[in-house]
């Protein structure tokens, strides 16, 4: 088999983006990170492990249900995280078996 290079000399004006200033940059492709989208990103570098997830059979009031449906794709992860925050303040609190 023939190996050729099939990439081309770089045609990206170095010295022309050394010299440039923040201000000279379009961002108008990208979308601004604001601090409440900072906070919501996921970073698991180092982190514990994700536990897994359990199959299980709950039963929610019809309303309460739908009211999650009615959020989008995605309502069993915030069920899930809602239930996770209950659980965490529950035991930062001490109040992890009371109801």
């Amino acid at each position: 088999m023939n190996k050729k290079n099939i990439s081309s000399k770089s045609r990206t004006d170095f010295d022309r983006l050394a010299k440039m200033q923040d201000s000279d940059i379009d961002f108008s492709d990208n979308p601004e990170v604001t601090p409440d989208k900072f906070a919501k990103a996921i970073v698991r570098k180092g982190l514990k492990p994700v536990p897994k997830k359990s199959q299980i059979t709950l039963r929610i009031d019809s309303d309460v249900l739908k009211w999650f449906k009615d959020t989008g794709k995605g309502y069993h992860t915030r069920i899930n995280m809602l239930l996770r925050a209950y659980m965490e303040q529950s035991l930062n609190s001490g109040r992890s078996k009371e109801f």
